[in-house]
């Protein structure tokens, strides 16, 4: 069952690097009290994910924060190492969470894996961004095939 906005998240772990290295962090860890854009990439370092999807939350970070955003989070089926990396690259700082979802499962507990074994990818995440306050999803906007639009940073920003 795909998540809808008035859904309660599901549980789940994510990891995340840390100066100690990785660690897990929960999801009520990171939803609980607090306003959370999360969005979703088929993968770090692909095109459309480096050139524009990261990018564009960067930049607009300090102004999504502003609306009341506790916190900015990037979830992709890849390992914590990756997401380092990428988030490195893309050099996000503070300003974005960088979080592992190493195994597709919370991809999966949320309704929206994408099935990536054409491209040789495996299973992943589709292209997503949702607004969640304490907890509940009260804005799910999913890309369809292809598209960015609805889970671009200035997209998000105007929905806050």
């Amino acid at each position: 069952m795909t998540i809808k906005a008035g859904d309660k998240m599901p549980s789940g772990t994510f990891s995340h690097m840390t100066q100690n290295g990785p660690q897990k962090i929960t999801t009520e860890q990171l939803f609980k009290g607090k306003t959370v854009v999360l969005f979703s990439v088929p993968g770090a370092f692909t095109p459309t994910c480096d050139a524009r999807h990261l990018p564009g939350f960067v930049e607009l970070a300090d102004r999504i924060k502003a609306k009341g955003v506790d916190t900015i989070a990037c979830m992709a089926v890849n390992d914590v190492f990756v997401m380092n990396a990428w988030g490195k690259h893309g050099n996000v700082g503070d300003k974005i969470l960088m979080l592992a979802d190493g195994n597709a499962d919370y991809a999966k507990a949320l309704g929206l894996e994408l099935n990536a074994t054409g491209f040789g990818m495996g299973t992943r995440g589709q292209r997503f961004a949702l607004i969640v306050k304490d907890g509940v999803a009260t804005h799910v906007d999913v890309e369809a095939p292809g598209e960015f639009k609805v889970s671009a940073a200035d997209y998000v920003l105007a929905q806050l």
